[in-house]
Protein backbone atom coordinates (compact mmCIF):
# COMPACT_ATOMS: atom_id res chain seq x y z
CA UNK A 1 0.00 0.00 0.00
CA UNK A 2 2.82 2.63 0.97
CA UNK A 3 4.33 2.34 -2.87
CA UNK A 4 0.88 3.12 -4.30
CA UNK A 5 1.53 6.80 -4.13
CA UNK A 6 4.18 6.57 -6.21
CA UNK A 7 2.12 4.31 -8.85
CA UNK A 8 -1.15 6.58 -8.35
CA UNK A 9 1.33 9.71 -9.58
CA UNK A 10 2.54 7.36 -12.62
CA UNK A 11 -1.30 7.21 -13.51
CA UNK A 12 -1.77 10.56 -13.33
CA UNK A 13 -4.15 9.96 -10.40
CA UNK A 14 -4.51 11.79 -7.49
CA UNK A 15 -2.98 11.05 -3.87
CA UNK A 16 -5.96 9.76 -2.33
CA UNK A 17 -6.75 7.44 -5.34
CA UNK A 18 -4.16 5.06 -3.83
CA UNK A 19 -6.57 3.10 -1.44
CA UNK A 20 -9.25 2.37 -4.30
CA UNK A 21 -5.90 1.61 -6.71
CA UNK A 22 -4.27 -0.66 -4.58
CA UNK A 23 -8.10 -2.49 -3.33
CA UNK A 24 -9.26 -2.37 -7.52
CA UNK A 25 -5.74 -4.58 -8.19
CA UNK A 26 -6.39 -7.14 -6.04
CA UNK A 27 -4.07 -5.87 -2.83
CA UNK A 28 -7.38 -6.59 -0.08
CA UNK A 29 -7.04 -10.41 -0.81
CA UNK A 30 -3.56 -10.80 -1.22
CA UNK A 31 -1.69 -8.31 0.94
CA UNK A 32 0.20 -6.93 -2.18
CA UNK A 33 -0.36 -6.16 -6.17
CA UNK A 34 1.88 -7.26 -8.81
CA UNK A 35 2.68 -5.46 -11.71
CA UNK A 36 1.23 -8.15 -14.17
CA UNK A 37 -2.38 -7.80 -12.13
CA UNK A 38 -1.95 -3.86 -11.94
CA UNK A 39 -1.98 -3.50 -15.28
CA UNK A 40 -3.98 -5.54 -16.38
CA UNK A 41 -6.63 -3.69 -14.18
CA UNK A 42 -5.14 -0.10 -15.30
CA UNK A 43 -5.63 -0.92 -19.51
CA UNK A 44 -9.16 -2.33 -18.23
CA UNK A 45 -10.07 1.10 -16.82
CA UNK A 46 -8.88 3.34 -19.42
CA UNK A 47 -10.71 1.04 -22.45
CA UNK A 48 -13.86 1.19 -20.22
CA UNK A 49 -13.62 4.54 -18.24
CA UNK A 50 -13.32 8.25 -20.54
CA UNK A 51 -12.97 10.70 -17.84
CA UNK A 52 -12.06 10.73 -13.93
CA UNK A 53 -15.04 9.93 -12.70
CA UNK A 54 -15.71 7.30 -14.32
CA UNK A 55 -12.34 5.67 -13.20
CA UNK A 56 -13.10 6.85 -9.74
CA UNK A 57 -16.69 5.15 -9.17
CA UNK A 58 -15.19 2.35 -11.09
CA UNK A 59 -12.04 1.46 -9.17
CA UNK A 60 -14.66 1.82 -5.94
CA UNK A 61 -17.21 -0.80 -7.33
CA UNK A 62 -17.24 -4.18 -6.45
CA UNK A 63 -15.94 -7.08 -8.67
CA UNK A 64 -19.17 -8.05 -10.73
CA UNK A 65 -21.55 -4.45 -9.88
CA UNK A 66 -22.22 -1.49 -11.37
CA UNK A 67 -23.06 0.60 -8.59
CA UNK A 68 -21.77 1.33 -5.42
CA UNK A 69 -22.70 0.21 -1.41
CA UNK A 70 -21.23 1.59 1.41
CA UNK A 71 -19.00 -0.38 1.98
CA UNK A 72 -17.43 0.33 -1.44
CA UNK A 73 -16.09 3.90 0.21
CA UNK A 74 -13.92 2.22 2.55
CA UNK A 75 -10.83 2.82 1.00
CA UNK A 76 -11.62 6.09 -0.13
CA UNK A 77 -12.82 6.78 3.62
CA UNK A 78 -9.52 5.87 4.93
CA UNK A 79 -7.09 8.32 3.37
CA UNK A 80 -9.72 11.02 4.02
CA UNK A 81 -9.68 10.01 7.51
CA UNK A 82 -6.39 10.78 7.89
CA UNK A 83 -6.98 15.00 7.57
CA UNK A 84 -9.15 14.62 10.32
CA UNK A 85 -6.88 13.02 12.59
CA UNK A 86 -4.12 15.37 11.90
CA UNK A 87 -4.57 18.81 13.84
CA UNK A 88 -2.60 20.89 11.67
CA UNK A 89 -3.23 19.67 7.61
CA UNK A 90 -0.09 21.30 6.59
CA UNK A 91 2.02 17.91 8.39
CA UNK A 92 0.07 16.35 5.88
CA UNK A 93 2.94 16.82 2.90
CA UNK A 94 0.97 14.35 0.39
CA UNK A 95 -1.88 16.96 -0.15
CA UNK A 96 -1.69 20.23 -1.68
CA UNK A 97 -1.75 22.19 1.83
CA UNK A 98 -2.96 25.54 2.60
CA UNK A 99 0.72 26.47 2.81
CA UNK A 100 1.66 25.85 -0.51
CA UNK A 101 -1.34 27.59 -1.98
CA UNK A 102 -0.13 30.83 -0.22
CA UNK A 103 3.33 30.80 -1.24
CA UNK A 104 2.02 29.89 -4.96
CA UNK A 105 0.11 32.89 -4.50
CA UNK A 106 2.33 35.41 -2.98
CA UNK A 107 5.04 34.58 -6.10
CA UNK A 108 2.34 35.08 -8.87
CA UNK A 109 1.04 38.47 -6.94
CA UNK A 110 4.79 39.84 -6.99
CA UNK A 111 5.28 39.04 -10.39
CA UNK A 112 1.48 40.19 -11.88
CA UNK A 113 2.67 43.74 -11.08
CA UNK A 114 -0.60 45.13 -12.58
CA UNK A 115 -2.72 42.70 -10.65
CA UNK A 116 -4.92 41.75 -13.17
CA UNK A 117 -4.32 38.28 -12.43
CA UNK A 118 -2.42 37.52 -15.84
CA UNK A 119 1.28 37.59 -16.14
CA UNK A 120 2.87 38.21 -19.61
CA UNK A 121 6.74 36.71 -20.07
CA UNK A 122 7.93 39.94 -19.46
CA UNK A 123 6.69 38.86 -15.67
CA UNK A 124 7.74 35.86 -15.88
CA UNK A 125 11.06 36.26 -16.14
CA UNK A 126 11.21 38.59 -13.46
CA UNK A 127 10.87 35.04 -11.19
CA UNK A 128 13.86 33.93 -9.46
CA UNK A 129 15.86 37.06 -10.25
CA UNK A 130 15.68 35.85 -14.26
CA UNK A 131 17.10 32.75 -13.35
CA UNK A 132 15.55 31.48 -16.67
CA UNK A 133 16.33 31.55 -20.12
CA UNK A 134 14.53 34.15 -22.05
CA UNK A 135 14.20 31.23 -24.66
CA UNK A 136 12.63 28.69 -22.42
CA UNK A 137 10.33 31.97 -21.45
CA UNK A 138 9.50 32.14 -25.15
CA UNK A 139 8.99 27.75 -25.32
CA UNK A 140 6.69 28.65 -21.79
CA UNK A 141 4.09 31.10 -24.11
CA UNK A 142 4.07 29.13 -26.93
CA UNK A 143 1.85 26.60 -26.60
CA UNK A 144 4.45 23.76 -26.03
CA UNK A 145 2.64 23.34 -22.01
CA UNK A 146 -0.58 25.77 -22.09
CA UNK A 147 -3.67 25.89 -23.77
CA UNK A 148 -6.34 29.05 -24.16
CA UNK A 149 -6.80 31.36 -26.98
CA UNK A 150 -5.19 34.12 -24.22
CA UNK A 151 -1.81 32.82 -24.26
CA UNK A 152 -1.98 32.74 -28.60
CA UNK A 153 -4.06 36.37 -28.81
CA UNK A 154 -2.39 37.94 -25.67
CA UNK A 155 1.02 36.53 -24.21
CA UNK A 156 -0.28 36.09 -20.98
CA UNK A 157 -0.94 33.55 -18.61
CA UNK A 158 -3.57 32.62 -16.10
CA UNK A 159 -2.71 31.35 -12.25
CA UNK A 160 -3.42 27.96 -13.09
CA UNK A 161 -0.66 27.88 -15.42
CA UNK A 162 1.57 29.61 -13.21
CA UNK A 163 0.53 26.79 -10.60
CA UNK A 164 2.26 24.31 -13.51
CA UNK A 165 5.22 26.50 -13.70
CA UNK A 166 6.17 26.98 -10.36
CA UNK A 167 5.77 23.34 -8.94
CA UNK A 168 7.44 22.18 -12.21
CA UNK A 169 10.25 24.68 -11.76
CA UNK A 170 11.27 24.38 -8.34
CA UNK A 171 10.70 20.10 -8.47
CA UNK A 172 12.08 18.72 -12.03
CA UNK A 173 12.10 15.42 -10.44
CA UNK A 174 8.44 14.66 -10.79
CA UNK A 175 7.07 12.40 -13.96
CA UNK A 176 4.71 15.31 -14.32
CA UNK A 177 7.68 17.89 -14.11
CA UNK A 178 9.60 15.75 -16.54
CA UNK A 179 6.88 16.17 -18.80
CA UNK A 180 6.61 19.50 -18.14
CA UNK A 181 9.85 20.27 -19.15
CA UNK A 182 10.52 17.72 -22.07
CA UNK A 183 8.12 19.81 -24.18
CA UNK A 184 9.08 23.05 -23.44
CA UNK A 185 12.61 21.70 -24.90
CA UNK A 186 11.13 19.39 -27.92
CA UNK A 187 11.21 22.50 -30.41
CA UNK A 188 9.51 20.06 -33.31
CA UNK A 189 7.70 18.14 -31.23
CA UNK A 190 8.66 15.09 -32.25
CA UNK A 191 9.32 13.11 -28.79
CA UNK A 192 12.86 12.80 -28.64
CA UNK A 193 15.00 15.87 -28.18
CA UNK A 194 17.57 16.34 -30.91
CA UNK A 195 21.40 17.55 -30.36
CA UNK A 196 20.40 20.44 -32.36
CA UNK A 197 17.33 21.64 -29.97
CA UNK A 198 20.08 20.94 -27.02
CA UNK A 199 22.77 23.44 -28.42
CA UNK A 200 19.76 25.56 -29.02
CA UNK A 201 19.09 26.68 -25.53
CA UNK A 202 22.97 25.84 -24.36
CA UNK A 203 23.81 28.71 -26.34
CA UNK A 204 22.33 31.46 -24.33
CA UNK A 205 23.30 29.91 -20.85
CA UNK A 206 26.83 30.35 -22.47
CA UNK A 207 26.39 33.80 -23.25
CA UNK A 208 24.71 34.58 -19.80
CA UNK A 209 27.93 33.07 -18.10
CA UNK A 210 30.27 34.78 -20.56
CA UNK A 211 28.44 37.84 -19.20
CA UNK A 212 29.39 37.06 -15.75
CA UNK A 213 32.80 36.55 -16.17
CA UNK A 214 32.63 32.48 -16.13
CA UNK A 215 34.12 30.45 -18.54
CA UNK A 216 31.45 27.89 -20.01
CA UNK A 217 32.12 24.15 -20.77
CA UNK A 218 31.81 24.23 -24.62
CA UNK A 219 29.17 22.59 -25.79
CA UNK A 220 30.51 19.11 -27.23
CA UNK A 221 31.79 18.53 -23.60
CA UNK A 222 28.50 19.64 -21.99
CA UNK A 223 26.71 17.14 -24.39
CA UNK A 224 29.25 14.15 -23.40
CA UNK A 225 28.61 15.11 -19.96
CA UNK A 226 24.43 15.04 -20.39
CA UNK A 227 24.91 11.87 -22.25
CA UNK A 228 26.64 9.63 -19.94
CA UNK A 229 23.93 11.37 -17.33
CA UNK A 230 20.99 10.51 -19.55
CA UNK A 231 22.62 7.27 -21.09
CA UNK A 232 19.54 7.42 -23.83
CA UNK A 233 18.70 4.14 -25.72
CA UNK A 234 18.66 5.42 -28.90
CA UNK A 235 22.50 7.20 -30.01
CA UNK A 236 22.20 10.76 -30.83
CA UNK A 237 18.50 11.57 -29.79
CA UNK A 238 17.27 11.14 -26.04
CA UNK A 239 13.30 10.26 -25.23
CA UNK A 240 10.68 11.50 -22.31
CA UNK A 241 11.36 7.92 -21.00
CA UNK A 242 15.37 8.43 -21.36
CA UNK A 243 14.45 11.28 -19.06
CA UNK A 244 12.69 9.33 -16.48
CA UNK A 245 14.24 6.53 -16.48
CA UNK A 246 17.19 9.01 -15.45
CA UNK A 247 17.63 10.08 -11.91
CA UNK A 248 19.13 13.18 -12.23
CA UNK A 249 16.93 14.60 -15.04
CA UNK A 250 16.35 17.97 -13.06
CA UNK A 251 20.52 18.64 -13.29
CA UNK A 252 19.28 17.60 -17.23
CA UNK A 253 17.31 20.69 -17.53
CA UNK A 254 18.94 22.99 -15.13
CA UNK A 255 21.97 22.95 -17.69
CA UNK A 256 20.53 24.20 -20.27
CA UNK A 257 17.97 27.09 -18.83
CA UNK A 258 18.66 27.73 -15.56
CA UNK A 259 21.25 29.50 -14.98
CA UNK A 260 21.06 29.83 -10.92
CA UNK A 261 20.68 26.02 -10.08
CA UNK A 262 23.28 25.10 -13.09
CA UNK A 263 25.66 27.29 -11.32
CA UNK A 264 24.72 25.28 -7.39
CA UNK A 265 25.25 21.82 -9.40
CA UNK A 266 28.46 22.50 -10.60
CA UNK A 267 29.61 23.04 -7.09
CA UNK A 268 28.44 19.92 -6.63
CA UNK A 269 29.79 16.14 -6.82
CA UNK A 270 27.63 13.58 -9.54
CA UNK A 271 28.52 11.09 -6.51
CA UNK A 272 26.81 13.66 -4.48
CA UNK A 273 23.97 14.78 -6.65
CA UNK A 274 23.12 10.44 -6.96
CA UNK A 275 23.42 10.57 -3.12
CA UNK A 276 20.58 13.24 -2.65
CA UNK A 277 18.60 11.50 -5.70
CA UNK A 278 18.48 7.97 -3.68
CA UNK A 279 17.42 9.54 -1.01
CA UNK A 280 14.54 11.97 -1.33
CA UNK A 281 12.33 9.09 -1.54
CA UNK A 282 11.92 9.02 2.13
CA UNK A 283 12.22 12.89 2.45
CA UNK A 284 11.15 15.88 1.63
CA UNK A 285 10.38 16.68 -1.67
CA UNK A 286 12.02 19.45 -3.36
CA UNK A 287 8.52 21.04 -3.69
CA UNK A 288 7.81 20.65 -0.05
CA UNK A 289 10.88 21.85 1.12
CA UNK A 290 10.80 25.27 -1.90
CA UNK A 291 6.98 25.72 0.01
CA UNK A 292 8.20 25.89 3.74
CA UNK A 293 11.18 27.53 2.99
CA UNK A 294 9.33 30.50 1.57
CA UNK A 295 6.30 30.42 4.01
CA UNK A 296 8.85 31.23 6.94
CA UNK A 297 9.87 33.88 5.00
CA UNK A 298 6.36 34.78 4.51
CA UNK A 299 5.10 34.50 7.91
CA UNK A 300 8.36 36.45 9.15
CA UNK A 301 8.22 38.82 6.63
CA UNK A 302 4.18 39.37 8.29
CA UNK A 303 5.47 39.50 11.36
CA UNK A 304 7.90 41.81 10.92
CA UNK A 305 4.94 43.76 9.85
CA UNK A 306 2.66 44.06 13.43
CA UNK A 307 1.71 47.38 15.02
CA UNK A 308 3.70 48.53 17.93
CA UNK A 309 1.12 49.29 20.71
CA UNK A 310 2.33 53.02 20.67
CA UNK A 311 -1.38 54.08 19.18
CA UNK A 312 -0.68 54.64 15.79
CA UNK A 313 -1.63 52.50 12.94
CA UNK A 314 1.23 50.50 11.03
CA UNK A 315 1.29 50.75 7.49
CA UNK A 316 0.50 46.99 5.90
CA UNK A 317 3.08 44.19 5.62
CA UNK A 318 3.65 43.05 1.65
CA UNK A 319 2.14 39.95 2.57
CA UNK A 320 -1.28 41.06 4.89
CA UNK A 321 -1.55 44.00 1.62
CA UNK A 322 -1.86 40.83 -0.85
CA UNK A 323 -4.57 39.51 2.11
CA UNK A 324 -6.53 42.38 1.52
CA UNK A 325 -6.06 42.09 -2.16
CA UNK A 326 -7.67 38.77 -1.89
CA UNK A 327 -10.99 40.19 -0.41
CA UNK A 328 -10.85 43.13 -2.73
CA UNK A 329 -13.14 43.36 -6.04
CA UNK A 330 -10.33 42.88 -8.39
CA UNK A 331 -8.88 39.90 -6.73
CA UNK A 332 -12.78 38.40 -6.58
CA UNK A 333 -12.70 37.38 -9.93
CA UNK A 334 -12.38 33.83 -10.66
CA UNK A 335 -8.50 32.99 -11.08
CA UNK A 336 -9.17 29.30 -10.00
CA UNK A 337 -9.95 28.12 -13.85
CA UNK A 338 -9.62 24.47 -13.85
CA UNK A 339 -5.50 23.50 -15.03
CA UNK A 340 -4.86 23.11 -18.27
CA UNK A 341 -3.50 19.70 -19.52
CA UNK A 342 0.25 20.13 -19.86
CA UNK A 343 0.51 21.15 -23.53
CA UNK A 344 -0.32 19.81 -27.11
CA UNK A 345 1.88 16.18 -27.25
CA UNK A 346 -0.01 13.43 -26.55
CA UNK A 347 2.09 11.42 -23.47
CA UNK A 348 0.08 8.34 -24.37
CA UNK A 349 2.31 7.61 -27.35
CA UNK A 350 5.45 7.92 -24.95
CA UNK A 351 4.10 5.85 -22.30
CA UNK A 352 6.50 3.26 -21.11
CA UNK A 353 5.83 -0.56 -22.10
CA UNK A 354 5.68 -3.44 -19.72
CA UNK A 355 9.61 -4.05 -19.85
CA UNK A 356 9.96 -0.52 -18.16
CA UNK A 357 7.08 -1.53 -15.04
CA UNK A 358 8.88 -2.37 -11.93
CA UNK A 359 7.71 -4.74 -9.36
CA UNK A 360 5.21 -2.87 -6.73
Amino acid sequence: MDDMGLVAKACGCPLYWKGPLFYGAGGERTGSVSVHKFVAMWRKILHNCHDDAAKFVHLLMSPGCNYLVQEDFVPFLQNVALLEEEADINQLTEFFSYEHFYVIYCKFWELDTDHDLLIDAHDLARHNDHAISTKMIDRIFSGAVTRGRRVQKEGKISYADFVWFLISEEDKKTPTSIEYWFRCMDLDGDGALSMFELEYFYEEQCRRLDSMAIEALPFQDCLCQMLDLVKPRTEGRITLQDLKRCKLAHVFFDTFFNIEKYLDHEQKEQLSLLRDSDSSSSELSDWEKYAAEEYDILVAEEAAGEPWEDGFEAELSPVEQKLSALRSPLAQRPFFEAPSPLGSVDLYEFACGDEDLQPL
